[in-house]
């Protein structure tokens, strides 16, 4: 097991070369092949609505959106070309990898991001997305977790040098964090340290910590264990704030929730973590 591909979705939002980082550190242990994906808007979305114009003015319209969007194309295309050439990432754009190498391709795409991740994303080893905030990409994210079934890599706005080598684990004895744990074990594998964060409340009936040092165990997986000692309510914040002091570069969760009208209804841990993480945050649904 190993992590060969890694998903990127960019947008002309400022945010691609962020992402980027978080997926260039990751790749770099593994070799693996950074996949970046454009995402161009249909020009025929720019069309005002509720409002009637002539046929005229529609195809001015049209003609404006195309030009722009093959601008942005070229812009962004530049910008990815110089940061390969700068971190000597080859571009390849058919397998195989070539041995040693972080490797990576560009292709351009019409039509929303979400739609795209959602589809793509299901034959991706990882999918790496910009953490939300208040302007967007929660559709983004709510796509990679919900319809792909794949490991999603949440990058906060700050620079990421390494991912993957510290782990920190949030472990609550769930389905779903046992379920992260599988998804991420060639991660855990790689990492030079694992740290596994549990807070004992609410593990009635539950896999324990010792359950889950046992089961890395056998995958020649040697991890520390830190008890927290806080209520429900505060175990989001005491993760986030635990890893930090612990020198981990990735926090690993289960992703819960579940879609309503196509929209990622998550438990206040899970909500907490996303809104408020100054690391990468790595999670599975």
């Amino acid at each position: 097991m190993t992590i060969r591909t890694i998903l990127v979705p960019v947008r002309g939002d400022g945010k691609g070369e962020g992402v980027l980082d978080h997926a260039l550190a990751l790749a770099r242990p593994f070799d693996a092949h950074i996949n970046v994906v454009h995402c161009r808007a249909r020009p025929e979305d720019l069309l005002p609505y509720s409002t009637v114009i002539t046929e005229s003015m529609r195809e001015t319209i049209l003609e404006s959106a195309r030009a722009s969007a093959a601008d942005e194309e070229a812009r962004l295309q530049g910008i990815f070309m110089e940061y390969l050439e700068t971190r000597e990432i080859v571009l390849v754009e058919d397998p195989p990898v070539p041995e040693g190498r972080v490797s990576a391709s560009w292709h351009e795409v019409q039509g929303r991001q979400s739609a795209l991740v959602a589809i793509r994303g299901r034959l991706a080893d990882v999918i790496a997305v910009a953490q939300p905030d208040a302007d967007g990409g929660h559709q983004t994210l709510e796509a990679a977790l919900l319809e792909t079934g794949k490991l999603v890599l949440v990058c906060p706005d700050r620079a990421a040098s390494t991912v993957g080598k510290h782990v920190c684990v949030g472990w609550n004895g769930s389905a779903e964090s046992a379920r992260a744990v599988s998804a991420a074990m060639p991660l855990l594998a790689e990492a030079e340290q694992v740290t596994v964060f549990s807070a004992p409340e609410g593990m009635e009936d539950k896999l324990s910590t010792a359950d889950l040092t046992e089961h890395l165990g056998w995958h020649d997986i040697q991890a520390a264990v830190t008890t927290l000692n806080v209520g429900g309510a505060e175990v989001g914040n005491a993760l986030l704030a635990e890893t930090g002091r612990a020198g981990g570069d990735v926090l690993l969760i289960g992703g819960y929730g579940h879609s309503r009208r196509r929209e990622l209804v998550m438990g206040g841990v899970t909500r907490h973590i996303i809104d408020h993480a100054d690391i990468p945050v790595m999670m599975v649904h």
